[in-house]
């Protein structure tokens, strides 16, 4: 049995840099066993007042990537780091 990593991913609606980041992760979670955890950031006060302008944001076991730093090299790394 393949044990789920978890990644979360902090973004709020109407957000196109969001939705693209999304993809990218998306596109991960079909080669490596990851689950989702999408977090809009504006139905928690303090995930809003973190991470406001810092969105879209991924999480995942320590590590943490923030805004122009989610690219798919990065993510790519964290993904592969945390499923080794």
């Amino acid at each position: 049995m393949t044990i789920l990593q978890k990644l979360t991913f902090y973004t709020k609606e109407n957000c196109l840099l969001c939705e693209e980041a999304f993809q990218l992760v998306e596109m991960f979670a079909h080669e490596y066993p990851i689950e989702i955890e999408a977090v809009d950031i504006y139905k928690d006060e303090v995930l809003l007042e973190q991470y406001h302008l810092l969105i879209p944001v991924v999480k995942m076991k320590n590590k943490e990537l923030v805004g122009p730093d989610v690219t798919i090299e990065n993510i790519a790394n964290m993904v592969q780091e945390a499923c080794s």
